[in-house]
């Protein structure tokens, strides 16, 4: 890499959770590109999303990618339950519920005692990192000055949340499962299951329709791309983890706060950012619909749908030239301002 890059370990502590219950010995992996600039305004917070670890995210960052480490200092927080951060794989004393604040507030220490960092350029993110995007500017107002919702939305929605049931259930039903958050042993034939259920979930009708999993991705016919794509994907994470995330995914409600009181349009409208929406026009769970609702109550908010019938991989186009290249345009000139 033509640009400096940095790695640690952030200890937190114990956290007290926002949903109750204590994260003990809470710990954050983290990775930074670029240099942060004298003034410490240059930072990009960059969080992983479900099932994500930064080395899975880091394609679109360089000097002509999505964020440019040149111009940016881009720090990538793993997510809690992603399986290198806390979580039930490494932790025996996992909580019942983290949620999508929690990774916020303990992201927040990170920067600034780390990074020096209390207020930050802007948070990118794409669907759960989205999510925590979203979080970020909702729970620390005057800390963010922008954020990119990139597939991903203020509020996890009834249908969305109708998804996740049937991914929990799937890892709950498992012959392996302890009736609590973890497996006895690998649940194998849960987790093919919930590979190929993902699999039609992920990305659209169109985008199956015109054949792309074997023209783009290169699959010799729908049985292995349905097992190279992602049972194994899925098979290379804990299924421990993968549930605690769906858990946290299920919590994401930035209005979920005693300042708002569940009440998703004053949580909207008390954020300061100025807030990129960038939903996938063919996205089957986090819809275009959602973020138009949520436009007229943001302060400064733009609505960028990307055009493509990849569903919800539009935002995370690492094998879509086109895709990628209408992220990059629409990012780096948001980030400019």
């Amino acid at each position: 890499m033509g640009w400096p890059v940095q790695e640690g370990v952030f200890e937190a502590g114990d956290l007290s959770l926002h949903r109750g219950g204590v994260l003990k010995g809470a710990r954050i992996v983290w990775r930074a590109h670029g240099t942060l600039s004298p003034a410490r305004d240059n930072l990009v917070l960059y969080p992983t999303s479900y099932g994500a670890q930064h080395p899975d995210i880091e394609w679109l960052i360089g000097p002509e990618g999505v964020l440019d480490p040149t111009r940016w200092c881009v720090v990538i927080p793993n997510m809690f339950g992603g399986g290198l951060s806390s979580s039930p794989s490494n932790d025996p004393y996992w909580p019942a519920l983290v949620t999508p604040r929690d990774n916020v507030a303990a992201q927040r220490r990170l920067l600034a005692e780390v990074f020096g960092v209390e207020r930050v350029h802007a948070v990118y993110g794409w669907s759960m990192g989205a999510q925590q995007a979203y979080h970020w500017a909702a729970a620390h107002p005057g800390a963010v000055g922008r954020i990119v919702v990139n597939c991903g939305s203020a509020r996890t929605s009834v249908h969305n949340r109708v998804f996740l049931a049937g991914l929990m259930a799937v890892l709950e039903a498992a012959p392996e499962y302890d009736g609590v958050a973890r497996f006895r042993a690998p649940p194998r034939g849960a987790q093919r299951a919930f590979g190929r259920i993902y699999a039609g979930w992920a990305l659209s009708q169109d985008f199956y329709r015109a054949g792309l999993h074997l023209s783009a991705l290169g699959a010799p016919d729908l049985e292995t791309f349905l097992r190279t794509d992602w049972e194994e994907r899925f098979a290379r994470r804990d299924a421990a983890d993968l549930l605690a995330q769906l858990r946290t995914w299920d919590a994401g409600d930035i209005a979920d706060d005693p300042r708002h009181g569940g009440d998703l349009a004053r949580a909207l409208a008390a954020i300061e950012a100025r807030v990129l929406l960038m939903p996938s026009e063919t996205d089957l769970y986090f819809r275009v619909a959602d973020n138009a609702a949520e436009l007229p109550h943001l302060r400064h908010g733009a609505l960028r749908p990307i055009p493509s019938i990849w569903g919800h991989r539009a935002g995370n186009p690492v094998a879509n030239p086109a895709d990628a290249g209408f992220l990059r345009a629409e990012v780096r000139a948001f980030l400019e301002g």
